[in-house]
């Protein structure tokens, strides 16, 4: 098949097709990540990545899993949580990073199928909106106590300021992550450098700190409890993808530098993450007896007493509002962008239209500021030990099928397939392995299998998609990832390093130019069409039928 194809004349369907891909080519919505848009350095992308972690939730994490189970189990859970996030997230990364497709892309070829992934679509969105709540309810405690502004007004104020940020793709967003993180760094560990050094004392009565609820020892429950706190940040590796799917080909030449920047910025994301959530723990006890245990889970409050303690007066409340607006703006942007592209994804595989990401950027941003309005703050630590169930039943499903059913029991294709018509609908492998795996946790999280095992629903909801997901493969054989494993092109899908082939298509129906893993041939026509425009496909008249 040629590489270049006849363009007839548009019908109203391909010109509403038109408007939507063309509006998808600032942040290629949907679709893969071609190699002509990807002219960032590892590096640079490992950093814009990175610059998304900035969130100042984790200083709140740690210190209310620290108030209430003491220092010593709060640094085990962190520590337990991590080591599973990392482990989880190197598969999803590599992948992202490798064939420049997004974690909901991944999940569809990852045992879920082309319509059964839009449960782990929604699993994310909410993800996106949870936290953009928190990060804007941390902002607005700010904006409080620097400029004496109302929560309620802070709220809305922490919302609406992301909205011209948001709007642009990977572009704008590298260019403000590159330029914020320095000072981010500097003014969170500054203070933290300065107090250990200048008042050795602090470290000690960190150390000792037994916690509300404890004696000071180190218990299964209270670091169970506290891990699943923290496993509820498991799905940010999808924002992570958000930036890693834009990675440069994997050469020879830049091998090295490659996978520094995948494991940094893909799973590595945890070890600053972790790292965080430690010293919220050690700002929370150090504030404890001046601010009282509501007000130290507060990173304003964290923050104003460690500047309070090395510079004057006058400026430690701009200096704490700096950090905290710093913070807000680096991880809001992203959640918004993450959050659009979970929803728009979503809702155009269901629908077959594309509204346009905008429309879902402003959904993303109400349902987040409803939450504030409800004080989410204040009930934290519940909403993300519920939440965390979901998360890790999707992540340690999607990563499983990876890692076990794709590597080592060979049924599930190696490589990843997202465009309808080469997936069924719906894959049992993950859907039966994520629905039993979140559905026992939840009911485990809510007492509804006795007290004793309500700790443990986060291991639960790992152990149960662990095991389920090559189970259920095995049953099926394999049958429901690929429909038809020939998309009636000649052209292979990869080049001779094995990273997604460059050769272009032009779209008869859009009438754009895409690179081969985003187009399959046309049923109707000897010609190709993009994935975008299948998914849009209303008749299904482009759509190849399955593989006899």
């Amino acid at each position: 098949m040629s590489t270049t194809q006849s363009r007839p004349q548009a019908s109203d369907t391909e010109i509403a097709g038109d408007q939507a891909v063309k509006e998808t080519l600032e942040d290629y919505t949907l679709r893969f990540a071609p190699r002509s848009y990807r002219r960032w350095t590892p590096m640079v992308v490992a950093t814009t990545a990175l610059g998304g972690i900035a969130y100042m939730a984790d200083f709140s994490i740690g210190a209310g899993i620290g108030l209430a189970h003491g220092t010593g189990n709060a640094l085990v859970a962190i520590a337990v949580a991590a080591v599973v996030i990392f482990v989880t997230g190197f598969p999803l990364a590599y992948y992202g990073a490798r064939y420049n497709i997004d974690l909901d892309l991944i999940t569809r070829g990852s045992g879920f199928g082309y319509y059964g992934s839009v449960l782990t679509s929604i699993i994310f969105a909410s993800f996106t909106f949870i936290f953009f709540a928190l990060e804007g309810s941390i902002m607005a405690q700010g904006l409080r106590l620097g400029l004496g502004l109302p929560l309620w007004l802070g709220y809305l104020v922490s919302t609406l300021m992301v909205i011209p940020l948001v709007i642009y793709g990977m572009k704008a967003l590298s260019k403000l992550q590159v330029w914020t993180t320095p000072v981010w760094l500097l003014l969170m560990v500054g203070p933290l450098v300065y107090l250990i050094a200048t008042d050795p004392g602090t470290v000690d009565r960190f150390l000792s700190y037994a916690g509300t609820d404890g004696d000071g020892g180190i218990g299964t429950a209270p670091v169970l409890l506290g891990a699943g706190v923290c496993l509820s940040l498991i799905a940010q590796i999808g924002e992570q993808i958000d930036y890693l799917r834009f990675m440069p080909p994997k050469t020879a030449k830049n091998r090295r530098t490659w996978w520094t920047a995948v494991v940094m910025a893909g799973p590595g994301w945890v070890v600053l993450g972790a790292l965080k959530q430690g010293i919220g723990v050690f700002l929370a006890v150090y504030i404890l007896a001046k601010v009282g245990p509501a007000a130290a889970t507060e990173p304003i409050q964290q923050f104003r007493g460690a500047f309070d303690a090395m510079m004057p007066s006058w400026l430690v409340i701009p200096l704490a509002v700096a950090l905290v607006v710093i913070s807000q703006i680096k991880i809001n942007v992203t959640n918004a962008y993450s959050g659009s592209l979970a929803w728009t994804n979503s809702f155009t595989r269901v629908t077959r239209h594309y509204p346009g990401r905008m429309v879902f950027v402003l959904v993303n941003l109400g349902f987040a500021l409803a939450l504030m309005e409800a004080d989410m703050f204040s009930f934290l630590n519940s909403i993300l030990g519920f939440y965390s169930n979901c998360a890790i039943a999707w992540v340690v499903t999607v990563a499983t099928d990876i890692g076990v059913n794709k590597y080592l029991l060979k049924l599930s294709p190696l490589q990843p397939e997202f465009r309808r018509g080469m997936l069924y609908a719906v894959n049992p492998v993950g859907v039966v392995a994520f629905v039993a795996a979140s559905g026992l946790s939840i009911a485990m999280y809510f007492h509804l299998l006795g007290d004793t095992l309500q700790p443990y629903s986060p291991v639960a909801a790992a152990a149960i998609a662990f095991v389920l997901t090559p189970l259920t493969a095995v049953a099926t054989k394999g049958r429901y990832y690929l429909r038809r494993t020939d998309d009636g092109i000649d052209e292979p899908l990869l080049d001779a390093d094995g990273n997604p082939s460059a050769v272009t298509f032009d779209c008869h129906v859009c009438r754009q130019s895409y690179e081969r893993p985003d187009v399959t041939a046309c049923v109707a026509h000897d010609a190709v069409v993009c994935s975008l425009c299948l998914s849009t496909d209303k008749t299904g008249a482009h759509v190849l039928p399955a593989a006899v």
